[in-house]
C-alpha cells in the first residue's frame, strides 16, 4: 500500500470520515471540544513515541536546529492545535456531514496558498491546467449542492436504521440530535469557523512541504508535532475549562472518540499525509477530500440514521468528477514535464551529438 499514493489517500479519507462521525457523537454527549483535542493529541503522542524512539531516534535522527524547532512549533500551533480547536467549536454548531462538506474548501485554499508560495502553477493554456481548474470548480459545485440542495429523501437507505443504537445513541436519539442541530444552530457562524479551520489546515499542508526538506524524518516530525500540539492544546483547554469533572474519561463514546482520533487520525494519518505530501505534493492530498464526504454520507445513514437525499448523491458524484479531473490534470502536466526532460536529456547525450555530426555533410576545401 505504501508504494501506491492513490490507495493511501483513500485510507486517509476513510479514517477522516470516521473522525467526523465519532467526534460529533462525543460532542453531542457533552464532551468539551477543547479537552477533546488535548486528549486526542495526548493519545497520539503516547502512540507514536515508542515507534519514533526505537525506529529512528536511536539510529537516523536528523539534527534539529533551534530555527527548525521554531518552525515545527508554529506548524503545530497553526495547522494542528488551532485548526482542531476551531473545527471542534464549528462541529458543535453543525453536523458531521456539513463538516465533511465544508472541508472540501481545503483544495481551493491549499491551491491558492501553493500558488502564492510558488509550489504549484496554473497554466490555463494547457489541457492539464484547464482540467485542474474544472476540477476545482466541480469540487466547489459539488460541495455547494450537498450543503444547499436536499431534494427528495431516499428512504430505502434508512428504513432499517430508524431504531439504531450506533455510536452510543440510544434508540433513535442520534437522528433526533442531528435534526435538532439542523434547526437550532447558527449555521453562518459554524460555516465561517469551518472555513477558518480549513485555512489553518491548508496552511499546514503547504508549509509542511518546506519543513520536511529541513527535517526529512517523517515519523519524528509527526511525533514532535503531536507532542508540541499536546502541550499547546492543554494550555488552551485548561484556560477555557477548569471543571475537573469535564476532564474525566470513562468507558463510553468519549473514550472511544479520543482513542480513535488520537491513534488513527492524528497518529496514523498524519504520518501517511507526510508521506503523500513528499511523494505527490500538498495539493494532491487536499484534492482527495471529496472522498471523505462520500464515505461520511453513507456512514451517517447506516450508523446514525441520517436521511440521505438526492442532493447528497448528486453532489457526491459531481465531486468525484472534480477529483479525477484534477488528478488527470496533474498527471498530464507531469507527463509533459517528464517528456520535456527526456527530450532535453536525449539532445544532450553524447550518442545523439555523435549521430548528428555523422549525418552532417562534409565540406570540401578547394
Amino acid at each position: 500500500m505504501m508504494k501506491n499514493p492513490y490507495l493511501v489517500v483513500i485510507v486517509i479519507q476513510a479514517i477522516y470520515a470516521g473522525m467526523f462521525l465519532i467526534s460529533k457523537a462525543a460532542f453531542d454527549h457533552g464532551m468539551n471540544n477543547f479537552i477533546f483535542v488535548f486528549y486526542r493529541q495526548a493519545f497520539a503522542t503516547i502512540f507514536l513515541l515508542p515507534f519514533a524512539f526505537f525506529f529512528q531516534w536511536k539510529s537516523s535522527a536528523p539534527p534539529l536546529s533551534f530555527i527548525t524547532f521554531c518552525k515545527i512549533f508554529f506548524l503545530s500551533l497553526c495547522g494542528i492545535t488551532l485548526s482542531l480547536d476551531i473545527y471542534g467549536v464549528a462541529l458543535v454548531y453543525t453536523s458531521a456531514t456539513l463538516a465533511s462538506a465544508t472541508s472540501n474548501c481545503t483544495p481551493v485554499i491549499t491551491f491558492l496558498l501553493a500558488l502564492l508560495l510558488r509550489i504549484e502553477v496554473l497554466k490555463l493554456r494547457t489541457s492539464g491546467g484547464i482540467a485542474k481548474l474544472v476540477g476545482i470548480v466541480a469540487c466547489l459545485g459539488g460541495a455547494a449542492i450537498l450543503a444547499f440542495y436536499k431534494g427528495p429523501h431516499l428512504e430505502a437507505f434508512i428504513k432499517h436504521h430508524h431504531n439504531n443504537t450506533s455510536l452510543g445513541y440510544p434508540n433513535n436519539q442520534g437522528h433526533h440530535l442531528l435534526q435538532q442541530s439542523h434547526t437550532t444552530t447558527t449555521w453562518i457562524k459554524g460555516c465561517f469557523l469551518m472555513l477558518l479551520a480549513n485555512v489553518c489546515w491548508g496552511l499546514w499542508l503547504v508549509l509542511q512541504t518546506f519543513v520536511i526538506k529541513e527535517y526529512p524524518s517523517k515519523l519524528l516530525l509527526t511525533t514532535l508535532q503531536c507532542l508540541l500540539s499536546c502541550i499547546q492544546s492543554f494550555a488552551i483547554a485548561f484556560g477555557v475549562e477548569r471543571d475537573m469533572h469535564q476532564w474525566k474519561l470513562a468507558w463510553n463514546i468519549r473514550l472511544l472518540a479520543v482513542a480513535y482520533c488520537g491513534i488513527m487520525v492524528t497518529g496514523v494519518t498524519f504520518y501517511l499525509q507526510a508521506w503523500v505530501i513528499e511523494k505527490k505534493g500538498p495539493v494532491f492530498l487536499a484534492m482527495t477530500n471529496p472522498l471523505s464526504l462520500i464515505i461520511t454520507i453513507i456512514s451517517s445513514a447506516i450508523l446514525i440514521g441520517e436521511v440521505i437525499s438526492l442532493g447528497s448523491i448528486i453532489g457526491g458524484l459531481v465531486m468525484v468528477v472534480g477529483l479525477y479531473s484534477v488528478l488527470w490534470g496533474k498527471k498530464r502536466e507531469q507527463l509533459i514535464a517528464k517528456h520535456a526532460v527526456d527530450l532535453e536529456h536525449n539532445l544532450q547525450s553524447p550518442h545523439h551529438i555523435l549521430s548528428t555530426r555523422a549525418h552532417q555533410p562534409t565540406s570540401v576545401v578547394p
